[in-house]
């Protein structure tokens, strides 16, 4: 039994295929069962945080102004599962660009962290449970810049119809310094990109490689 990984396999010199595409029909049917039940964990606990947001939100004036305009998907956090380290830095150096202390009044600390520290070891544990095939390197990062641009304009949309910024730390900024963070903020995101494609190159090895275009 082959292992259905999503890619081309990677012979080596003699032409034979690595060994993890040999996998044992029982060995591969107990990775992808504990796989998918991994994944319905975390999409429970991912909806559970979601429902649990929403009814705080709504249970009076004042929560319910955190959700205006956009309501919680104006947030990066319950778009994007690579924000842990922009996040605490941010926090760390000053908590009202991002989390102001008003907010510990609504939300209790465990939500905090559930939104957004709990999101790393959910990626590590993904990179270790299952290879996966990440296209060539141009691509990827293209659309991950055009992610990128749909969320900044959205961003940007909110603020032209209301003259409030998602983020506190955007409204401490002078166009080109908004220019400039948008800007860093996609190398950084390319950066946790790249450092991903090469996670999983470690782990899985050669067999995970892009697809190479054949003429």
């Amino acid at each position: 039994m082959l292992y259905d990984s999503g890619c081309d396999p990677q012979k080596d010199t003699r032409g034979k295929l690595p060994e993890s595409f040999t996998t044992p029909w029982s060995e591969l049917a107990m990775t992808r069962t504990c796989t998918c039940i991994y994944h319905f964990l975390v999409m429970s606990w991912y909806i559970f945080l979601n429902y649990y947001i929403s009814q705080k939100g709504g249970r009076d004036q004042q929560k319910s102004k955190i959700f205006l305009n956009g309501g919680q998907w104006k947030y990066l956090t319950l778009l994007n599962l690579f924000v842990f380290l922009s996040f605490w830095i941010l926090f760390l150096y000053d908590r009202e660009l991002v989390y102001p202390k008003a907010l510990d009044g609504i939300f209790p600390v465990w939500l905090n962290h559930a939104m957004h520290t709990s999101i790393l070891p959910f990626t590590l544990a993904e990179v270790i449970l299952r290879p996966h095939c990440y296209p060539q390197r141009k691509k990827g990062l293209t659309l991950l810049a055009l992610a990128s641009l749909a969320y900044i304009s959205r961003v940007l949309w909110i603020y032209s119809e209301t003259g409030t910024w998602v983020y506190p730390v955007f409204a401490k900024l002078s166009p080109v310094g908004l220019t400039a963070f948008f800007s860093l903020s996609y190398i950084f995101s390319a950066g946790i990109y790249l450092l991903g494609e090469k996670l999983n190159h470690w782990k899985w090895g050669d067999t995970m490689q892009p697809r190479k275009k054949r003429k």
